[in-house]
């Protein structure tokens, strides 16, 4: 939007809050870095409901609530480290939206693909860019995070901007850091906007990119709130068949509560959890090492390879059998 009075053209990011379910990858990325000075993982993951093996499954994503346990452990145990953990960041912690920002052909396009899917990102403290006559302010606002890990989050993420962003292009960008309790600011040139990332790169390599990006994007906002978080801890416990009891504490509700707010949502708890099981089913039986059919019962919470054929075929119109072999109805 534009502000005349100013004349400040302001780029705010997809996500409006930093309550969006997150790539674990995030979550063993503070994992590694703890153990790197001596903190163990189970000390880490205390009271997340997260192993570290949960952590090294494709695909598997951990609710903001989970991730900022862990958060609050490492400032308990390592006190101001959030802009020493900033400086580990690389685009490739990122995951696909590290390979967007790679593919860019400038560092303005980086920018956008990461205000655009911000939500595919680890931070917390969300940044927007603030765009004034011939200066660029990335301004990283943590106004909104709880009090007792601000400081660190600001400091993390702010650094961990600065750093990836410098390392796009040779020299960096010259931007100058400034961290505050609430918000950090990069204040850089307008023109380093325009310098191209020396990368191999072609207008069918961003698009290619932005395409995988909104793909995973539009699975995570298809839900939002307390329904997308029973979707991230769904999935995490559907080996042991996702109980309502289990799932409703780790959000720390009452299975009555969790009933009521899923209500207030419009949607039931069976329901999230047989969208949960025939995402990943599908995800599963189309994937090159294709599982045996027992196998993926047994990964989806099933008691038998039965009970998960009869479900599998009412969503699909086909055995999963069928469905790996490419006979698919819908």
């Amino acid at each position: 939007m534009e502000d005349d009075a100013h004349s400040v053209q302001v780029v705010e990011p997809a996500a409006r809050d930093w309550e969006f379910p997150r790539a674990a990858a995030g979550t063993a990325h503070l994992v590694g870095y703890a153990a790197a000075r001596g903190v163990g993982a189970d000390v880490v993951l205390a009271g997340t409901g997260l192993r570290a093996a949960d952590l090294a499954v494709p695909g598997r994503e951990v609710t903001a609530a989970q991730e900022l346990l862990v958060v609050r452990t490492l400032q308990r145990l390592l006190p101001g480290s959030g802009g020493h953990v900033g400086a580990t960041y690389r685009a490739s912690s990122f995951g696909v939206l590290g390979y967007a920002l790679l593919a860019s052909r400038t560092v303005r396009e980086a920018m956008e693909v990461t205000l655009r899917f911000i939500d595919l990102s680890y931070a917390f403290a969300l940044p927007r860019a603030e765009l004034s006559g011939d200066r660029v302010r990335l301004v990283v606002d943590g106004s909104g995070l709880p009090g007792d890990v601000r400081a660190f989050l600001v400091a993390r993420d702010t650094t961990a901007i600065h750093v990836v962003a410098d390392s796009l292009v040779p020299g960096g960008l010259g931007a100058t850091r400034t961290l505050g309790t609430d918000l950090g600011v990069l204040d850089l040139a307008a023109s380093e906007l325009d310098r191209p990332l020396p990368r191999d790169t072609s207008t069918a390599g961003a698009q290619l990119a932005e395409d995988m990006c909104r793909d995973v994007v539009a699975r995570r906002r298809e839900r939002t709130g307390v329904a997308r978080d029973v979707q991230v801890l769904v999935t995490q416990r559907l080996p042991e068949g996702a109980p309502m009891a289990a799932v409703a504490g780790g959000l720390g509700l009452s299975e009555r509560s969790l009933r009521r707010r899923l209500a207030d949502a419009g949607v039931g708890y069976r329901a999230l959890v047989e969208e949960v099981r025939e995402s990943l089913a599908r995800s599963l039986l189309e994937s090159r090492a294709t599982l045996p059919v027992a196998d993926v019962a047994r990964r989806l919470g099933y008691a038998d390879a039965a009970a998960f054929t009869h479900a599998f075929t009412r969503w699909t119109g086909v055995p999963p059998a069928a469905y790996a072999r490419g006979e698919r109805l819908r």
